[in-house]
């Protein structure tokens, strides 16, 4: 943008204007060195800013796997690197191998020490407020659990993060005409966040959004991780999928596509159960509904089938196709959102 444009989309004076962008400039956050080309006139200067001056690191932690990313201040994800590691926080081993993921990513996408903001280590857990502590961790039994055991090898700013908050932050970050939405996770486990006026809604006691544990077959239901009968997540995890094709997800939406019998009976019982619980969120909340995870990156070519049902159950006139999402991020979103907070923090700062 020309300084022109700038002080007429701001609203402010060209002082000031002129004042920030100098600032701007001295920190390596922008750059003018381009002109825009005028039909008339001398060309003026174009700002434009440099999304690579400052970046984060992501982490997502699995049962068998730690995938970490790096995230420019757009949000975009410039790397990724995948690893197989089997979760074992009392191994100096895994500790040090986290230590040299984050490292790796570091170098191979060129961060320096000044450019690095800090690392977001996302988990299968509830995180305590300030960060720090794993204050429900049953799916890994890692429960207390602190950033500090972690992070043993990590040695720049960290924080923890629930891995469903992690993602559905970073979907209505990237839009910000989404201000208010509910995140369904659909992976080995079922999660979820809820986005209200661009802010994560975590509740009284760090359990908002658990939609896994909604109640939705409260008799003859299959246990639950939690101990529970009939939860959310014994009807939609991937596994109520992909244990048709040996753990293969994408094997199974394959045979989906091509007609498999078998594969259309598990998913007509999948999309029964999660219309239900997106009419409900629906219902409470009145906010667009966002599906990601390992199933809402394939949930793409199912939607209309999906929002029939939906309309089915609504007594209202809305329609589901305003207001049910497929995810932006049909990978690694847990470990981009996880570094997003850091780059969030640095745009309010400066």
């Amino acid at each position: 943008m020309s300084k022109q444009d700038l002080v007429v989309a701001l609203e402010l004076s060209l002082p000031t204007v002129t004042q920030n962008l100098e600032y701007l400039k001295r920190t390596s956050l922008i750059d003018s060195s381009k002109k825009i080309t005028n039909t008339g006139g001398r060309n003026a200067t174009a700002f434009t800013y440099l999304k690579k001056a400052k970046m984060a690191i992501g982490i997502y932690i699995t049962a068998h796997h730690m995938n970490g990313v790096a995230v420019d201040l757009s949000g975009d994800v410039e790397l990724v690197i995948k690893k197989q590691a089997v979760f074992d926080l009392n191994s100096d081993s895994y500790l040090r191998e986290l230590g040299e993921l984050v490292e790796k990513i570091k170098e191979e996408a060129g961060i320096g020490e000044k450019e690095l903001l800090g690392v977001g280590i996302s988990v299968p857990g509830l995180i305590s407020d300030d960060g720090e502590t794993v204050i429900y961790g049953r799916t890994l039994n890692f429960t207390g659990r602190s950033k500090e055991e972690i992070c043993k090898y990590i040695p720049y700013p960290c924080r923890l993060v629930h891995d469903s908050y992690a993602a559905g932050y970073i979907e209505t970050w990237k839009d910000p005409d989404v201000r208010n939405a509910f995140y369904i996770s659909l992976s080995n486990s079922v999660g979820g966040s809820f986005i209200v006026d661009h802010e994560i809604y975590a509740g009284d006691t760090q359990k908002g959004g658990e939609i896994g544990h909604m109640a939705v077959v409260p008799e003859n239901g299959e246990l639950c991780y939690c101990g529970k009968y009939g939860c959310f997540d014994t009807v939609c995890r991937a596994g109520k999928l992909d244990e048709y094709t040996n753990g293969n997800l994408e094997e199974f939406f394959h045979r989906l596509g091509a007609g498999d019998e078998r594969a259309a009976a598990l998913w007509d019982v999948y999309l029964d159960h999660l219309a239900s619980a997106i009419y409900n969120i629906r219902i409470l909340f009145d906010c667009k509904v966002i599906l990601g995870g390992y199933v809402g990156a394939y949930i793409g070519d199912y939607l209309e089938d999906l929002y029939q049902r939906v309309d089915e159950k609504n007594p209202f006139e809305d329609k589901a196709e305003d207001y049910i999402f497929a995810c932006r991020y049909k990978k690694e979103a847990s470990a981009a959102g996880a570094a997003i907070f850091f780059v969030d923090e640095f745009l309010s700062d400066i």
